[in-house]
Formats: structure tokens, C-alpha cells, sequence
């Protein structure tokens, strides 16, 4: 009976993708969900042919080092492989695939929960209503927000999720702009207006959607010289990840007024290192990293992993390689 590879899977995760890992693989599973140091991932991996990991699995080039010498392929878990050093992978000759399919859905439908929320001051009327007394009484300004209907949305990337966030935002009769490293075609741009530049979409966008990735080129794009382009009372979605915003000009501009408003899932240093500003501001709808956390979506997403590591081991290449 051939040998199944062994593939160790550093958090927990849906049942229906254990369900898989187990008939198809000598599989490790780490019900504790406990978050693996170095060396705990180094010792758990001994062995094995191949990894399933989550972005708190840190794959710096310390650990690639430290990888067993039959290790072929790290699979990933989500879209997103900035965890991951991918030069020190390379250099091992280890393969390398994300899951970029699954989530697409699911983060558009969070920039549109943010866009509504920030717009409508969601987060300031909830707490309100969990408040005794808190809600007391109704006058002409009580709660107004801004309309979202009409308004110019702003989309730094118009990659799958740009361009589904697009597709929801028209149902608003929001005008779509957007930036990205290349122009879409015209069937893609959906009516859409490109702009070349950053700072060309900035100037015309009302609410503006980070959906990037973070690369050496998007990390702080969001800084305080491009905010100052923004129109007055403009509000920042960001679902794409945390290190793209400045975060001291971001809390600047919402302090000072140049910015309505924030609606943010992704944060430098999160969880534990979030800049205590931000919940102190009244101006912030806030969420915990929920842009791919549904069932549905989750389970997906081991199972594009499952399918990248399944394509592995059967000789053809993985849907989703990244090297």
C-alpha cells in the first residue's frame, strides 16, 4: 500500500476540511488550535512532506532553515501569503501555493457591511442601543450619517475583490473609479473609470476601498500627503491589510475633520498591536479580520488548499502556485 504523504496542519479548521486531510493524508491536526513559536512548528513538523498554514504561521527564513529535509510544499490557507518569506522558500526549492478562489465573495460583502457602517455611523447607534438610557430622545441631526447612494467609490486594486465590492457598490448607484497596476479590459472595467495614478483616483473619490496587496509598493500607501487629496468628508474602507494605511494619518484626519469617517478589518500589528486610537474615536466602525470568516467561505478555502497539495503529489501543478 503506498505511503500517504504527511501533511501537517497548524490551526484548526472546518470540519469537512479535517474530514478530507484525514482519508487523503497521514494527516496532523492540531485540534488544541494552539499558535505554534518557531520552535514548536519546527519539532511539529518533523517528518513531514507538507504544510497547511494560516497567517499566523510566520515562515521566516530562520524556520525555512529549520524545515525538515523531505518537506516539498507549504500550502496556504488564505489568499494573502505576506506571512510567508518567499525568497528563503524559493532558495529551499520548496513549493508554494495560496487559496485565492474562495474568498472573494465574503470580503467584498465585509467592504460593503464597512462602507454602510462607517457612512451610517452603525458602530456609534449599536453601542447606543446597548447603552441604559443611552437612546434618549430624536431631533433633526440625531445620528445623520452620510448617504452612500450616488456617491464616488474609489478602488486601489480591482483585482477579484475590487471588482466584486464594484459589482454591490452599483447597486447603490455608486460611479466606480479605480486604480490598478495595469488597466482592466473593457468587459471587466464594467463601466468603470480608470485612473493611472493613486493620487488621480484619490482626488475623486468619496469613499475610497483598499483592496491591494500588500507588496514593498502598496505598504503605507495611504499616507498623509495622499489623504490631503481625498474631498473633505471622505470616508477609508480598508479590507485589504493593515500595513497598507499610516495609520497616525489616518487617526489625524479622522480627528480633524478632513476625514468623515473609517471603516477598517485589517490592522498593523493585529491582533494584540492595534493603535489604541482607533477605538477611542467615535468615527471608526471597526471589525475583527471577519473579511473571509464565514462557514462556507472557510470551509472553501482548505479545500483550495487541499486541492493545490492533491495536484502536488499527483505530478501536475497545483491551481495555485505562487513558485
Amino acid at each position: 500500500m503506498e505511503r500517504k504523504p504527511v501533511l501537517l496542519v497548524t490551526r484548526r479548521m472546518p470540519p469537512l476540511v479535517h474530514e478530507r486531510a484525514r482519508r487523503d493524508y497521514d494527516a496532523r491536526l492540531n485540534l488544541a488550535d494552539t499558535l505554534y513559536d518557531l520552535d514548536g512548528l519546527v519539532k511539529a513538523a518533523a517528518g513531514a512532506d507538507a504544510m497547511l498554514i494560516c497567517p499566523n504561521d510566520k515562515i521566516t527564513p530562520e524556520l525555512v532553515d529549520r524545515l525538515p529535509v523531505g518537506l516539498k510544499i507549504i500550502a496556504c490557507f488564505t489568499a494573502g501569503y505576506d506571512h510567508v518569506n518567499v525568497d528563503a522558500v524559493r532558495r529551499r526549492g520548496l513549493t508554494l501555493t495560496n487559496a485565492p478562489d474562495r474568498l472573494t465573495d465574503s470580503t467584498a460583502d465585509i467592504a460593503l457591511l464597512l462602507i454602510l457602517g462607517a457612512a451610517r455611523r452603525a458602530g456609534e447607534g449599536e453601542a447606543l442601543m446597548r447603552q441604559k438610557g443611552g437612546w434618549n430622545g430624536w431631533h433633526t441631526l440625531f445620528m445623520a450619517g452620510h448617504d452612500v447612494y450616488g456617491k464616488r467609490l474609489g478602488i486601489v486594486g480591482m483585482g477579484r475583490i475590487g471588482r466584486a465590492v464594484a459589482k454591490r457598490a452599483r447597486a447603490f448607484d455608486m460611479t466606480i473609479h479605480y486604480h490598478n497596476r495595469t488597466r482592466l479590459p473593457a468587459e471587466l472595467e464594467a463601466g468603470a473609470s480608470f485612473h493611472p495614478t493613486v493620487e488621480s483616483l484619490l482626488k475623486v473619490s468619496d469613499f475610497v476601498s483598499l483592496n491591494c496587496p500588500l507588496t514593498p509598493e502598496t505598504r503605507l500607501l495611504l499616507n498623509a500627503e495622499r489623504i490631503a487629496l481625498l474631498p473633505d468628508g471622505a470616508i477609508v474602507i480598508n479590507t485589504a491589510r493593515g500595513d497598507v494605511v499610516d495609520d497616525a494619518a489616518l487617526i489625524a484626519a479622522l480627528k480633524s475633520g478632513k476625514l468623515a469617517a473609517a471603516g477598517l478589518d485589517v490592522y498593523k500589528g493585529e491582533p494584540s498591536q492595534i493603535n489604541p486610537e482607533y477605538p477611542k474615536l467615535a468615527n471608526t466602525f471597526l471589525l475583527p479580520h471577519l473579511g473571509s470568516a464565514t462557514l462556507e467561505t472557510r470551509t472553501g478555502m482548505g479545500m483550495n488548499a487541499l486541492d493545490n497539495l492533491d495536484a502536488f503529489f499527483a505530478g501536475r501543478t497545483p491551481p495555485n502556485l505562487v513558485i
